[in-house]
């Protein structure tokens, strides 16, 4: 009764549950391609690292008050998007 945990013998080759989606994980994968700024959904902006539903949510109404993003800089001004965050987004995004 209850959970066992196997640990495998040395030489032996572990065996686990396929891995699947991080749970809790914003934004665990990136992007194939770059996502617009200026177009993107919420669920496309969540698929960036770094990115969950409070702050895809934060770019969208930022983008309703501002309009366009002229530049990804600008994503800097969104709030909750600090330097680290935007450099690590600058390479995933475009507008």
């Amino acid at each position: 009764p209850g959970d066992r945990s196997e640990v495998p013998r040395q030489g032996e080759t572990p065996t686990a549950a396929p891995a699947g989606p991080a749970v809790g994980g914003a934004g665990s994968a990136s992007p194939s391609a770059p996502v617009d700024l200026n177009t993107a959904t919420a669920e496309q902006l969540e698929t960036l690292p770094r990115v969950g539903p409070s702050l895809a949510a934060r770019i969208i109404a930022w983008r309703s008050a501002h309009g366009r993003f002229a530049r990804i800089a600008d994503l800097g001004r969104v709030p909750g998007i600090g330097d680290r965050t935007l450099a690590s987004l600058t390479p995933l995004v475009r507008v």
